[in-house]
């Protein structure tokens, strides 16, 4: 009878391991793909690591010292996002933290760059909090529907000003003067 008492409790206890493990490995599973980047998340991070790793020749590639300092090389002609992302990561002389070799140890295993910057992520959330401006077709977008700031960002980009410029019309005739120097069709015939 103590026989079977002993079978009968080693078999369920280990049905009971059995159903813990596989949850476990339900949870697990669960949270790596809660945890992976989404489509158009970290799109700063990932196109610049693929931009500095397409730099790199393949001996530098293996050597992580070597990647840390032609990273903050490349750093150097950054702008705007991508030299935002470079501080965050520690490559440039001004950077507050430094993390670069969380990026090197990845870049020297051949790790892909949405990896890498999942694993950047972790260590730092508001490196994928990073986004590209999105870039406004002055050819076809209303001006009227426009905000004063992307009325101002958009003569900002064409290194132009509105002196006296004080209403959104204001901003709006200066940008229709200007139009014809900076749309696409006029580049397109010089």
């Amino acid at each position: 009878m103590r026989l079977f008492f002993d079978i009968a409790f080693t078999e369920t206890s280990f049905k009971m391991n059995s159903s813990v493990l596989l949850t476990l490995f339900a949870i697990i599973g669960l949270t790596h793909t809660v945890t992976g980047l989404k489509n158009d998340e970290c799109e700063v991070c990932i196109k610049t690591v693929e931009k500095f790793v397409n730099s790199l020749s393949e001996d530098m590639k293996k050597d992580t010292k070597k990647i840390e300092e032609a990273f903050k090389e490349f750093c150097k002609g950054t702008k705007s996002k991508e030299n935002r992302f470079c501080y965050y990561l520690g490559g440039l002389e001004d950077s507050a933290t430094g993390i670069l070799s969380e990026l090197s140890k990845p870049i020297s295993w051949s790790m892909p760059a949405n990896k890498v910057c999942e694993k950047l992520k972790k260590m730092d959330a508001q490196i994928c909090d990073l986004r590209y401006e999105k870039q406004i077709d002055i050819n076809t977008v209303d001006l009227k529907k426009l905000k004063v700031r992307d009325l101002k960002k958009i003569l900002s980009d064409w290194d132009e000003t509105c002196d006296g410029c004080i209403e959104k019309t204001d901003f709006i005739k200066r940008i229709e003067e200007l139009k014809p120097k900076y749309s696409n069709s006029a580049k397109s015939e010089l």
